[in-house]
């Protein structure tokens, strides 16, 4: 793994994706977060002051040992249990229905093969657990979209495999998730190249 990777990309996603506005969008999904929560892509560790009381343990995973170590350092304020390990999100070293709720935020743009995470999330979930996510993708914008196209491969290289043109609501539909809420708009507070998000949850039905 290179030193940028591993030291200097982790810092850069911590400060992009801090700040009052993140904030808001943190606590508004992470309030239906209940029971045993898995947190695929924790990166920083930026979500785990944001978890309510139903929630009993955490369990983090993310294959950049560069992002577990920053987040290792906001776990003992997270109230509550957290477990940090390495991980990807296309073959999660659980078994089946080991967690209530799943939690990707800013994750599945970065994955490798979306499809497959996205059916690792449904085999650990829990019958009637549920993912919560905030993904940001393909904009409903025809310009804004071929800007995105556009701009994807130097964004895969700067931030370590991000995409800006998944289109996470086809992504879902194709999953074997049962479809619970999704809201898709472009985000006034962000940059309309990546500010078209995807916020909701999807069920194990």
């Amino acid at each position: 793994m290179g030193l940028y990777r591993r030291w200097v990309f982790p810092r850069l996603c911590h400060l992009s994706l801090s700040g009052r506005h993140f904030e808001g969008l943190r606590r508004e999904l992470l309030g239906a977060a209940a029971g045993r929560v898995l947190e695929v892509g924790i990166g920083t560790g930026l979500n785990l002051g944001y978890y309510p009381p139903a929630v009993e343990r955490v369990v983090g995973v993310d294959p950049n040992p560069g992002m577990l170590a920053l987040a290792a350092q906001r776990a003992p304020a997270a109230g509550r249990p957290v477990e940090l390990r390495p991980g990807r999100a296309e073959d999660l070293p659980f078994p089946d229905a080991a967690f209530d709720t799943v939690v990707s935020t800013w994750t599945l743009c970065s994955v490798g093969e979306p499809a497959a995470a996205l059916a690792e999330i449904h085999r650990v979930l829990a019958p009637g657990g549920s993912l919560l996510f905030v993904e940001h993708g393909l904009s409903d914008r025809p310009r804004v979209a071929r800007w995105q196209r556009r701009l994807t491969p130097l964004q895969r290289r700067v931030a370590d495999g991000c995409h800006l043109d998944r289109d996470f609501a086809s992504l879902l539909a194709a999953s074997p998730l049962a479809p619970g809420r999704l809201d898709a708009a472009h985000d006034p507070g962000l940059p309309r190249f990546a500010g078209y998000l995807y916020r909701g949850q999807a069920l194990r039905s």
